[in-house]
């Protein structure tokens, strides 16, 4: 295959700017270039590009697909590449060297690239706030200019049921629609409702079959898969609200099927049959995660079931179902995904395993012989703040700057070397980058959130981890950035960015560093910091709670500190924080407590909260005294705040 393409034909995705072209302007350069590229040789002069610039493009499949070879003499533009994808990179590479059009020349180089992994996502919650076509469409183009290759869209969840189904209308023609639009208010409601298509002020929405088609076909035209998802057994209560006879005992009590009954089946079957006739690619993802299984311990259908199974507990009833929808799923020639949980009923290796609590059912995975996708949470949930909570949009909460999206490996903790590891590394197929939007209403709050840490994700996904170099990233994507904001995307401002807590940076100087400490009531298991020695250990918390440095408790903070000698103190006091979405909360009030003999305490103090619980602001506050007084024991008690039980979250006892 021999192909000539005028240089125009280029810039087809992101729509270029006309700007003037000036001589004098420096070659665009391949350093420029989004994700950075396996190998380039950097050549003396420049290649003008104008409308006349023929573009030879080659196929040979001895490179590897969606790689490409890409030289650029003085003269002339030529492409080797096994497939269409591979051209199609090519020219995201050139767009970029040319600033999407901004630049009317690019350096003479020559460059050989190829990703990584094969699998490179982003995740579209479209379930708690419904998003346009031209909303995903968008955001499909700038997906293409940095080479991801995968849109997953989870269509279904409580907050509303997303894709039209012909053989069961209700479920579009209820279960879309909420009488609230913003999901926090809506999901505080005792008795959250559904509202019927066309009543007043309902908020909702969702694709038709042409919807779909038109988004699948613009995608596939960019080499992007759209996967759809599906939940299930869990999330569905937008499903039970419309046909209640598929919850357990036919009266729904949460958001999980009923597992006992052939309905359920019958229903899933139908609803995945339309979907795979509308959706080509070949994975669809079953969702699978956080099933409430209480219900099916009590319900007749779902022990008849383990009986004549022989499923020895609610965990094996879930492996059941999804065994048996994978079942169902391969005999039409499709592959599932499901998340990590997926892997506690046992699954067939013919699954594919997506890990977000952490990496451990990842990696647990891989060694079953499952493909796996990498996305935990605390390096791919781009729901989490990517700068200063007081400087940023309302987030669910947590720390997740461009820096650490980009620090992480995916194959970080698998083995290397032949033999297991190998095979290992072989079943590892990429990485996604989900945004779950129960506090992300509008679409331009979305795209914030996406870029630029969307670009991180697609780097890590393409490019060998010995070429990642975050300064020269930043860089980089500071001019990806303008590129993105001239074609009107909402973007965070990365040239402005404040940066990690300085406590957290700088550390801290106090008379208590080092000192014992003993705790009438543990930290919570989840949330141990570095264990006992963590308020006491000259370090202070960023702005997440799952740090590494912060202290979770479910129950009053009561601990002692032994200063091992009386020691004069003139201030004893500690940070907490709130963030509402998580149900973290500032205490009610804090005490402190002197003893010279560690067994007889008086009261030296107390701070007391003045800040509402039920604010969207995230806090940090010091609860702390000022005093003159001598001790060697210190008793710190900081009280929950009885009206809203929550999470307590402590990073340092600071003494002077």
């Amino acid at each position: 295959m021999r192909r000539v393409l005028l240089l125009f034909l280029l810039f087809t995705v992101i729509p270029a700017r006309a700007v003037e072209k000036v001589d004098s302007l420096p070659p665009g350069k391949a350093s420029d270039i989004i994700p950075a590229p396996e190998r380039v040789v950097i050549k003396e002069g420049f290649c003008k590009l104008d409308s006349g610039t023929i573009i030879k493009v080659t196929q040979d499949k001895r490179i590897r697909p969606e790689g490409y070879r890409m030289q650029i003499t003085r003269k002339s533009i030529a492409i080797r590449c096994s497939d269409r994808a591979g051209e199609f990179y090519a020219r995201q590479s050139l767009r970029q060297m040319s600033r999407d059009g901004r630049l009317n020349k690019v350096e003479c180089c020559d460059i050989e690239d190829s990703p990584r992994f094969p699998y490179r996502g982003l995740h579209f919650d479209v379930s708690r706030h419904f998003r346009s076509v031209v909303f995903l469409k968008k955001q499909i183009d700038a997906m293409a200019y940095f080479k991801l290759n995968k849109m997953h869209l989870h269509l279904t969840d409580a907050a509303g049921w997303r894709v039209r189904i012909d053989s069961y209308p209700r479920l579009t023609g209820y279960g879309a629609w909420r009488p609230q639009a913003v999901w926090k208010e809506w999901w505080k409601k005792e008795n959250r409702k559904y509202a019927d298509e066309g009543t007043p002020g309902a908020y909702g929405g969702y694709y038709t079959r042409e919807d779909i088609r038109e988004i699948v076909e613009y995608a596939a035209q960019r080499h992007i898969d759209v996967i759809p998802e599906i939940e299930m057994p869990g999330h569905s209560e937008e499903v039970l609200a419309a046909y209640p006879e598929l919850a357990c005992g036919g009266v729904p009590g949460g958001g999980e099927f009923c597992i006992g009954r052939e309905e359920t089946f019958r229903f899933l079957e139908g609803v995945l049959d339309e979907v795979i006739g509308i959706f080509p690619c070949e994975y669809v993802h079953i969702g699978g995660d956080e099933a409430a299984r209480e219900r099916w311990k009590a319900c007749a259908d779902c022990r008849r079931r383990m009986e004549e199974e022989g499923l020895k507990d609610v965990a094996e009833l879930q492996g059941y179902m999804i065994r048996r929808i994978e079942s169902y799923l391969n005999s039409k020639g499709r592959k599932i995904i499901g998340w990590d949980e997926i892997l506690e009923g046992g699954v067939t290796p013919g699954a594919t395993v997506m890990s977000w609590r952490g990496t451990k059912g990842g990696i647990e995975a891989l060694k079953n012989g499952n493909d796996v996708i990498m996305c935990p949470g605390d390096f791919c949930y781009l729901d989490h703040a990517q700068d200063a909570p007081f400087r940023e949009p309302e987030s669910i909460g947590g720390y997740l700057p461009l820096e650490m999206v980009y620090g992480y490996d995916p194959a970080s903790g698998i083995g290397s070397g032949d033999g297991e590891a190998s095979c290992e590394r072989e079943h590892l197929k990429g990485i996604q980058g989900n945004l779950w939007t129960e506090y992300v209403v509008d679409d331009a709050h979305a795209e914030y959130m996406y870029w630029p840490r969307a670009i991180a994700i697609a780097e890590t996904a393409w490019s060998r981890p010995d070429r990642k170099d975050y300064p020269n990233f930043r860089e980089r994507t500071l001019t990806a950035l303008e590129i993105l904001e001239a074609n009107g995307y909402t973007v965070f401002d990365l040239s402005n960015e404040y940066g990690q807590r300085k406590a957290f940076l700088t550390g801290l100087k106090h008379k208590g560093i080092g000192a014992k400490v003993t705790y009438a009531r543990c930290y919570h298991s989840h949330y141990p910091g570095d264990g006992d020695g963590t308020l006491t250990d000259g370090e202070a918390g960023g702005w997440a709670n799952n740090d590494g440095r912060w202290q979770g408790f479910l129950s009053d903070v009561d601990l002692t500190i032994d200063l091992g000698k009386v020691t004069d103190i003139h201030y004893v006091g500690a940070t907490f924080m709130q963030i509402k979405g998580p149900e973290i909360f500032l205490p009610e009030k804090a005490e402190v407590y002197f003893s010279t003999d560690g067994k007889n305490f008086t009261l030296a103090g107390a701070s007391f909260n003045e800040l509402p619980s039920d604010t969207d602001a995230r806090l940090f506050r010091d609860f702390n005294i000022v005093c003159n007084q001598s001790a060697r024991f210190i008793r710190y008690v900081a009280r929950r705040n009885p009206s809203v039980r929550g999470w307590l979250f402590v990073d340092e006892i600071v003494v002077n």
